[in-house]
């Protein structure tokens, strides 16, 4: 997992050219003009979803991870927790839905604050439980941009 502020966002394009695609979208998109839902950048390539939320207490919140996208998830407003652990020898307790893209877990995570303007940057082999309230609920907008691997 990377966790950054988005001005730093070009010391990460490099990783590949659909980061950079997701990432100058984050820049240059004024999110408080989009609905709620889901916005193709390079159609399935690279999208964003646009979710508000209340937080919730960390045994609601899925633990999860993905196969075929990494995910950048921004914080638009308000702040959460995100649990990741490393993807190692851990047994599924959902087994890998290829059509959605994902698959469930249990276990321990360590916790990471996400406020407005940072951005978490997740791999496949980060396990993560994003939607957690910190210390107390609060309500959070953000988007987690997509980018197939």
């Amino acid at each position: 997992m990377i966790l950054d502020q988005l001005k730093n966002a070009s010391l990460y394009t490099s990783l590949s050219p659909r980061i950079a695609v997701a990432f100058n979208y984050l820049k240059t998109t004024d999110f408080s003009q989009l609905a709620l839902g889901k916005y193709e950048i390079e159609g399935e390539e690279v999208f964003g979803i646009v979710n508000e939320y209340v937080t919730k207490d960390e045994k609601d919140c899925a633990l999860e991870a993905h196969k075929k996208y990494i995910d950048i998830h921004y914080i638009l407003s308000g702040s959460e927790a995100i649990g990741t652990t490393f993807l190692t020898d851990q047994v599924p307790t959902k087994e890998y839905d290829e059509q959605n893209d994902y698959m469930l877990f249990s276990g321990e995570t360590t916790h990471q604050i996400l406020t407005k303007g940072l951005f978490a940057l997740l791999y496949p082999h980060d396990i993560h439980s994003p939607s957690i309230h910190p210390k107390e609920k609060s309500f959070v907008r953000k988007v987690v941009m997509k980018v197939l691997i």
